[in-house]
């Protein structure tokens, strides 16, 4: 389904529907590996990534679980440090890597989850909004 929006907004269904398409050569649904593999357009990676985040995270609410709510809450408290209780990061990284935001889901454990805790509050860190 995110291929199909991809094409849909940015790539060639949108170029032959006569819309402004940032990549009218790129056929998301037939080539979705060109995300990684496209030389002509490497950013394409950070593209999908950045429009699968704003499509289908930011808009998550499932299961009594609502990003923005989450998001202002976990900001509300003071950004508490995911070593010391990584709930926000792990449930965003269930979102992203299984499709929902209390892992195991249908599509199974959370991958590299304790990974992704540390890398995130590397970032917190490193901007300056934990100690």
């Amino acid at each position: 389904c995110n291929f199909g929006k991809l094409n849909y907004w940015l790539g060639k269904r949108a170029a032959r529907e006569g819309r402004d398409a940032a990549y009218p050569d790129v056929d998301f649904c037939r080539e979705p590996d060109a995300i990684c593999a496209s030389t002509a357009h490497p950013e394409l990676k950070w593209i999908a990534g950045l429009f699968y985040w704003a499509e289908s995270v930011q808009t998550y609410s499932k299961g009594g679980w609502d990003y923005q709510s989450e998001l202002k809450a976990f900001v509300s408290g003071g950004m508490q440090r995911p070593g010391t209780d990584a709930g926000f990061i792990h449930a965003v990284s269930g979102i992203v890597n299984r499709g929902c935001h209390s892992p195991p889901c249908g599509s199974g454990a959370l991958d590299g989850g304790a990974d992704r805790a540390r890398n995130f509050e590397t970032v917190l860190r490193a901007m300056g909004l934990v100690a």
